[in-house]
């Protein structure tokens, strides 16, 4: 890539990661975000470390010797995976954000693909468009499919948010649609539903799963259902809530 490439100033899109514990994962999926993207645009990648208490932080800090342009931002503590979204895109220098999991079960390969999915949907910096990635075929543990497809159920259902994987991490959305939402715990889980109360679209797109060749799952059956209860009836909450305010596209008549 070239020294365009790695100017934040510059960039076309913020690959924003997410990591606790994933000291393993760090250089593998770096260096396969930067395989992907490297040529294609230009791109800045954000890590944010939520409090990890293994050796995340020095993996991170030899990855930033060898990629002068990854940024990485360190909580001081363990404040979820929402939030670490949050700061991660409150932080991007592009009006153009790529999500992914730190995990590496997402594909980085598939990036392009969501992006130029958004640029063929009329996506732009200012638009209410959410791409969202759609894990078909699951290479998970029976119990995470399993409690997975009931969390995403029981979401739709009550949400009506009209998306088969609302916890895929792999996502490309505008920076300034995403700060707009109202920022709470698990929010992440409800980004397609939070897409739609403000008026915008969510569009799936097929994408690669992968099965975890390093570290440990921090997911099961109650922390993906049983503890977003009170989530999802806060979302519910919100979209009986939402302005609906319309603007009259023409001038009055003159008297």
């Amino acid at each position: 890539m070239g020294d365009a490439g790695r100017e934040i100033s510059l960039a076309k899109v913020s690959v924003v990661v997410p990591v606790k514990d994933e000291a393993d994962n760090v250089m593998p999926l770096i260096a396969e975000i930067v395989a992907a993207l490297d040529g294609a645009m230009t791109f800045e990648i954000v890590y944010v470390d939520d409090g990890s208490s293994d050796e995340t932080p020095v993996r991170l800090a030899e990855a930033k010797q060898k990629y002068p342009f990854l940024r990485v931002i360190r909580h001081d503590g363990c404040f979820g995976q929402s939030q670490a979204v949050h700061t991660g895109v409150r932080n991007a220098g592009s009006p153009l954000i790529a999500t992914l999991d730190g995990d590496g079960q997402n594909d980085p390969a598939d990036i392009p693909a969501l992006l130029q999915r958004f640029e063929a949907e009329g996506g732009s910096a200012d638009a209410l468009l959410m791409i969202a990635g759609w894990r078909a075929k699951r290479k998970d543990t029976w119990l995470k499919r399993v409690s997975s497809k009931i969390a995403n159920a029981v979401r739709g259902s009550l949400l009506g948010d009209a998306t088969p994987d609302t916890g895929c991490g792999l996502k490309v959305f505008p920076r300034d649609m995403f700060m707009s939402f109202p920022a709470f715990d698990h929010m992440h889980r409800f980004l397609p539903a939070l897409t739609i109360r403000s008026g915008g679209r969510v569009v799936s797109v097929h994408v690669n799963h992968r099965p975890r060749e390093r570290g440990q799952s921090k997911y099961g059956l109650f922390n993906r259902l049983w503890v977003g209860i009170v989530d999802i009836v806060g979302v519910m909450w919100l979209n009986r809530r939402k302005s609906r305010v319309r603007i009259s596209p023409e001038e009055p008549p003159l008297s």
